[in-house]
């Protein structure tokens, strides 16, 4: 089943996760031995066709093999970990707005029924029909001149079929505006926005309108950190790939995150990936590693 989807995959990738022509289109091809990486998603979904990746989120931990979908609905700093090679997978940059009218649209017709919890990081299966469309949605890249007339409506088929799968109801909760996952999204933006800055619980639970108490329950359930944990997760994200470039020291980078302590950067850095920046990035520039990019 997954044969005409690999290779429309492989006709077309180039860089891992880069763009392609059909918009919110990427495709992932790896064959390789991969470390792993962190990355920052934004919301998307990840249909893989072969091999098998574990995506981690603080206390979050997904592996999503062949014919399964990993949904992520929010603004979310992961580790990446290939489990299986060779890796193809298909990403979708989810549209809010249009899944928002797709829901609106299947209000009666049954699509509300008991859905997998509310978190950051959800798997599901893909059906025989959603993988059809998926496919169909690649091979646009074959002629181009197909993409305008027909990708914005091959894409409303495969979220409608997303939705028909079993992940309609965790996606009506994340479009509810006054919903606590709607809440924690716009809080976790709010951070991402603003991860180099000095940050209070009180400030991110008003941003929320949510009790202090509140927040840190369901931004937990959501995103398997808490809020400040969340936003040293970023910091570190960044300082790892900037570090990697090799363009800035190590006190730059530290003060460029959000730091104003060089010791206590160079500590948690080594807390979170083992190796102080220098001899980290080093290790990664050797092994050319990418950091970001993969899904």
């Amino acid at each position: 089943m997954f044969d005409r989807l690999g290779a429309a995959i492989e006709r077309h990738h180039t860089v891992p996760g880069a763009e392609t022509a059909v918009p919110r289109l990427s495709l992932v091809v790896l064959d390789g031995s991969f470390q792993p990486a962190d990355t920052l998603y934004e919301p998307l979904l990840c249909f893989v066709a072969d091999g098998e990746k574990r995506t981690t989120a603080g206390a979050l931990s997904e592996v999503a093999g062949p014919g399964e979908i990993l949904l992520t609905p929010i603004d979310l700093p992961v580790s990446i970990e290939l489990v299986k090679f060779p890796y193809r997978s298909v990403l979708l940059s989810l549209d809010m707005g249009t899944i928002t009218e797709l829901l609106m649209e299947l209000e009666d017709s049954g699509a509300g029924a008991v859905g997998p919890p509310v978190r950051g990081l959800i798997k599901a299966e893909m059906t025989p029909q959603l993988v059809d469309a998926v496919t169909r949605w690649v091979e646009l890249l074959d002629t181009p001149e197909d993409i305008g007339p027909l990708a914005g409506r091959i894409e409303a088929e495969i979220l409608y079929r997303v939705l028909r799968c079993g992940l309609g109801p965790v996606l009506r909760e994340w479009c509810l505006s006054d919903s606590a996952a709607a809440r924690v999204r716009k809080a976790a933006r709010w951070i991402r926005e603003r991860y180099d800055q000095p940050l209070s619980v009180e400030e991110i639970a008003a941003v929320a309108h949510m009790s202090t108490a509140w927040l840190h329950r369901h931004f937990k359930e959501v995103t398997g950190m808490t809020p400040l944990r969340y936003q040293k997760r970023l910091r570190m994200q960044e300082a790892r790939r900037r570090l990697v470039s090799g363009e800035e020291s190590a006190a730059q980078v530290a003060q460029a995150v959000g730091y104003v302590s060089a010791t206590q950067f160079s500590r948690e850095y080594r807390s979170t990936y083992g190796l102080p920046p220098g001899q980290d990035a080093a290790r990664l520039r050797a092994g050319r590693q990418s950091v970001g990019g993969i899904a």
